[in-house]
């Protein structure tokens, strides 16, 4: 499964790839810092990812609006976006399943219910069909 993970905190970042490694699943994990450089890598023509992990509290770009950009194009915007945030706002939580979302996931504190959570989400959308479409 690939996965476009855009994430600014490098802290983060190392936990999800501690996740996938401790968790031994075959995932093949792109990066981006912000909305800006996930939609460069998304528009350069490269291997579509099968899903996105999208925090919404970046620099440059919110998640908010790289959701609504992604959501307009008419190749992007079947791609399943789970939002990965601390953010407990509900005016985001339901502004993103208008954008259209396919998941909303709080980040936990604790690391091990935040590899709990991950292993659920990346379980589920591998095996989903719409991935293998």
């Amino acid at each position: 499964m690939n996965i476009l993970f855009i994430e600014d905190d490098a802290i983060e970042t190392m936990k999800l790839h501690r996740t996938v490694s401790k968790l031994q699943l075959r995932v093949n994990i792109v990066e981006a810092k912000n909305g800006e450089e996930a939609l460069e890598y998304l528009k350069s023509g490269g291997e579509s990812p099968d899903i996105i992990l999208l925090d919404l509290n970046m620099p440059r770009m919110s998640g908010i609006e790289f959701l609504k950009i992604l959501k307009e194009d008419d190749k992007m915007k079947y791609l399943p976006t789970i939002v990965l945030t601390t953010s407990e706002n509900r005016a985001d939580l339901l502004e993103c399943y208008k954008i259209g979302i396919a998941g909303y996931v709080i980040k936990p504190l604790k690391y091990e219910d935040y590899e709990s959570k991950l292993k659920k989400v990346l379980d589920y959308w591998n095996i989903n069909e719409l991935v293998k479409a």
